[in-house]
């Protein structure tokens, strides 16, 4: 806007200039009047979130965008939290989201030969994907469930309003309305953009409990039981940790805390939100899961489930047995990967903490078929989850339903300009200032969204229908290979072995590899039996 203003006044005052010192300066009017048009269309358009906001001056992204393929800078970029990045995959969600061609000449862009590269095996028996379910879909509830959810395959992780603008929340509310698919609200409640255009929500609950806590921090159950029981909330997710910084409480910076955020997560302002690293309703296993039966009662019996990212093998392993023991189970589990992205997070946490989404996933699959639990509970996973092949991947480790941050975000409009936690965002995305939020026009972006959600999906569907399953539980880990040199590779049950379904019920059955971290784990507490371990 101030650009703008300064072509103006710039123009005035070459005109003016012409007309009292000397007319040539007319000449210099007539150059600026072809700027002042486009900054005038760059800052009316609804189309381009940076143009918008910075009209003129925002084309240069373009121009670098069209540079950089030109300069070699073709296959890795710098992603949110510093990782590396496939710009192809960049590329997809741009495409998708704007229904642009979808298409590359000259093949593979991957080196197929490469450390890393992975490709699913297709059948000569391939099927027709017309013939297949065009929008698959998976039925979450357990047996305690009484409002159980039919969840879309691919959906928006967790990103809480405050981190996010409200057009950026509801961009993705209205695009998962359009799509039906469900909206993860992150752990920062439910604000009135999540309810604007009534697209499902997922509810999580942090270790802060907002929306549904006291003024002390502590666990409100008429709040939580107010908000759960909305129509619009499909399913309740309580957050044990995250993929990009495990072990360490959400971060919100002070100057993203405006009046509003702090009376929807009841906390004060002027001050940097810091959830607490750990949950005060409970601190055993037992505890976790009468919390969970506790959340379930409350909202009338929806699907309730916990998200971590894994850590130490055996305290997911005493979270199982207190299922043995108590009979009460999760509707859901969500696996983050410590690839997972955030908006603000210490470095070492996000670089060296966590395990990554694939060995995550395999392990707490395996967990539940060892214990006989998976039939009741299904997985979620999240972790850079951007294209029909990584969906693919992830139903094949073990997952039934995937979870997308990144990918959604950048349907959104997010360019990773990595101003996440300052309140700067130029598009709109990750700030509370009224005048960059401006760029972000929800009417656009939540079809953008929708458009993004169905073509991956519909990229999906025409993998499964290559590799020739009808069925998408057909989907297994030997459907899926990766490279480990050039002349080497492995199909995935080769590197995650299958365990056999109850075969952690019984001492004499539980493989080797895991009696170590099995002797570890007690219902009773998540805090290891090392003496016992030790002489095992």
């Amino acid at each position: 806007m101030i650009f703008l203003i300064v072509l103006v006044l710039s123009c005035i005052f070459f005109v003016a200039l012409g007309y009292y010192v000397n007319p040539y300066l007319y000449v210099l009017a007539a150059l600026l009047c072809p700027l002042v048009l486009l900054a005038i269309y760059d800052y009316l358009q609804e189309k381009h979130s940076i143009s918008r906001n910075f009209p003129v001056v925002g084309r240069t992204r373009f121009m670098a965008e069209w540079l950089r393929p030109k300069l070699y800078q073709y296959f890795i970029e710098s992603d949110i939290d510093g990782k590396p990045f496939p710009r192809i995959f960049r590329s997809i969600i741009y495409q998708r989201a704007k229904l642009a061609l979808d298409t590359a000449p000259f093949g593979t862009q991957l080196d197929v030969y490469e450390e890393g590269y992975e490709w699913m095996n297709h059948s000569i028996g391939a099927l027709d994907h017309h013939d297949l379910e065009s929008d698959p879909r998976c039925m979450v509830g357990g047996p305690d469930c009484l409002q159980p959810y039919n969840c879309s395959l691919y959906n928006v992780s967790a990103m809480s309003y405050g981190s996010l603008s409200q057009n950026a929340i509801m961009a993705l509310n209205g695009g998962a309305a359009i799509g039906g698919f469900a909206h993860n609200t992150g752990e920062g409640g439910i604000s009135p953009y999540h309810d604007k255009y009534n697209g499902d929500l997922i509810y999580q609950l942090g270790t802060g409990y907002f929306g549904s806590r006291n003024e002390d921090g502590t666990f409100s159950d008429e709040l939580y039981k107010k908000r759960s029981t909305a129509p619009n909330v499909k399913m309740i997710e309580l957050k044990l940790s995250q993929g990009a910084k495990p072990g360490h409480g959400g971060i919100l910076p002070a100057k993203k805390v405006s009046k509003e955020i702090s009376q929807i997560r009841n906390v004060p302002m002027g001050k940097d939100v810091l959830s607490p690293p750990y949950h005060k309703e409970f601190n055993t296993p037992i505890g976790l899961l009468q919390f969970i039966k506790k959340l379930r009662d409350l909202s009338g019996g929806k699907p309730v489930g916990f998200k971590l990212c894994i850590g130490n093998k055996s305290e997911f392993l005493a979270i199982c047995k207190a299922m043995i023991e108590t009979g009460i189970k999760p509707d859901f589990i969500a696996i983050d990967g410590g690839e997972g992205g955030t908006g603000a997070a210490p470095l070492e946490f996000s670089n060296s903490v966590g395990m990554p989404l694939r060995e995550g996933l395999a392990f707490a699959y395996d967990a539940l078929m060892g214990f006989d639990l998976k039939k009741d509970i299904k997985l979620i996973a999240a972790g850079k989850i951007v294209t029909g092949f990584h969906i693919y991947r992830a139903l094949a480790i073990g997952a039934d339903i995937c979870y997308s941050a990144r990918a959604m975000m950048m349907a959104v409009g997010c360019i990773q300009a990595l101003e996440c936690n300052k309140n700067t965002c130029p598009v709109g995305v990750a700030t509370n200032n009224p005048k960059l939020m401006r760029g972000l026009v929800v009417e656009d972006k939540k079809v953008r969204v929708a458009q993004f959600h169905k073509e991956t999906i519909e990229s999906f569907v025409e993998l499964q229908a290559a590799s020739g399953f009808r069925d998408i539980e057909k989907i297994n880990r030997s459907s899926v290979q990766r490279r480990f040199d050039t002349k080497s590779a492995k199909r995935y049950d080769e590197i995650y072995p299958y365990l056999t379904k109850g075969s952690l019920l019984n001492y004499s059955s539980i493989p080797d590899d895991w009696k170590y971290h099995m002797a570890l784990a007690t219902a009773e507490s998540f805090k290891p039996k090392f003496e016992e371990a030790f002489e095992e």
